[in-house]
């Protein structure tokens, strides 16, 4: 199917001003790096993500569903196909001691609503810079708080468009892992039971918190946040460290000065030099450990040719 032929299908289910053609990926991730998507979709209610979902199933287009862009590297040749980005569905509504968020809400915005209402057990997520759903889908977590701690339900479209409600006790969530990744599903609402607190106590261990992860984390820099996750009985930048990859650099690509359990896009960085700097850095943990380091990053697309 031709591209014009696609943009007719996309047309008829959302509004053509929020289908962008041949658009640059590097301006919708955190790394800043990625070729163009052949369209990109914006849509902005549960209904409007369902239809074009069917759409894109209905006549075999190619997809991926993103939030913020802060865990997804996209290859220099972009995304042949349809990138739906869910980051304007997001609102938020608190009631007594529950939050419920759409997916693109961010998680510093719930976390400041929790505060709003002196509401407890959102401090963790207040500094991790996605969105609330990606960060389901993940069980996203830091300093000992993780999303399955304080999810009470999640919302989900299935691949035959029913809508499904999924209390936490089915959602399979494990470290950096949840049922959504297990399955052609995507959050369209998610439920948070956390507790009364004080509002003076909240702020301050956000604050402190925030803190920490700008003392220690390299934030002045793009990137997807720690790149690899924690592999068993070892800490993933103790590795990279020991294995003397700390400010090693391939091209615009460096492992943080700071924390080496980042990559960042040091000077104007493209997806190629990030994906070659952690193959290299995965090739010498396995030689020198015997550890396999898998990356927290998504990646997805088509290197240039």
């Amino acid at each position: 199917m031709n591209k014009e032929n696609i943009k007719a299908h996309l047309g008829a289910v959302i509004d053509k001003d929020r289908i962008l053609d041949n658009e640059p990926m590097k301006n919708h991730t955190s790394f800043k790096v990625g070729g163009p998507a052949d369209f990109l979709v914006l849509p902005e209610s549960r209904d409007e993500l369902a239809a074009v979902l069917a759409c894109c199933r209905e006549n075999e287009l190619p997809f991926y569903v993103m939030g913020n862009g802060s865990n997804l590297l996209v290859r220099d040749g972009g995304y042949r196909g349809v990138m739906i980005k869910t980051r304007q569905l997001d609102k938020i509504s608190v009631d007594g001691e529950v939050i419920t968020a759409e997916p693109g809400a961010l998680l510093k915005d719930v976390a400041e609503a929790a505060l709003a209402y002196s509401l407890t057990g959102m401090e963790f997520a207040s500094g991790i810079p996605g969105s609330i759903g990606g960060a389901v889908v993940m069980n996203a977590g830091a300093y000992g708080g993780e999303m399955k701690d304080i999810i009470s339900e999640i919302e989900v479209i299935t691949e035959t468009g029913e809508i499904r409600v999924l209390p936490i006790e089915d959602c399979a969530m494990g470290y950096r892992k949840s049922i959504v990744q297990e399955n052609p599903w995507y959050v369209t609402r998610i439920t948070l039971r956390l507790a009364r607190g004080d509002a003076a106590a909240i702020k301050a261990t956000m604050d402190d918190l925030n803190l920490k992860r700008k003392t220690k984390q390299p934030l002045e820099y793009p990137s997807a946040g720690s790149t690899f996750r924690r592999p068993e009985g070892y800490f993933a930048g103790k590795l990279v460290q020991d294995c003397g990859f700390k400010g090693y650099s391939v091209g615009g690509a460096q492992v943080s000065e700071k924390h080496s359990g980042f990559v960042i896009n040091k000077d104007n960085a493209t997806a190629a030099d990030i994906l070659k700097l952690i193959g290299e850095i995965q090739a010498k943990v396995k030689a020198d450990f015997g550890v396999d380091m898998r990356t927290e990053v998504i990646v997805i697309g088509e290197p240039c040719d």
